[in-house]
């Protein structure tokens, strides 16, 4: 069995929260809670990556290193 590790991004939206895995493009998933965010992400990154081994589709690998902040910008009204 292979072990791969991803980036999952947990964010707030209008439904609660919406998680999503920016390694594979079309792996989202939401929960009410943070917790059931990352429970539900887990699930779908398991059936993503599987789904992907069954179609011969390279997983792509989690590049070093992830860098994630928050950049201001100035804005004219």
């Amino acid at each position: 069995m292979t072990e791969y590790q991803f980036t999952v991004v947990i964010e707030p939206d209008e439904r609660g929260f919406h998680a999503f895995v920016p390694a594979l493009p079309g792996c989202h998933s939401f929960g009410d809670t943070v917790e059931e965010a990352q429970a539900n992400i887990h699930e779908a990154m398991e059936l993503h990556v599987e789904s992907m081994i069954e179609d011969g589709e390279p997983v792509p690998m989690q590049r070093d290193p992830v860098f994630i902040t928050r950049i201001s910008i100035p804005v004219a009204a």
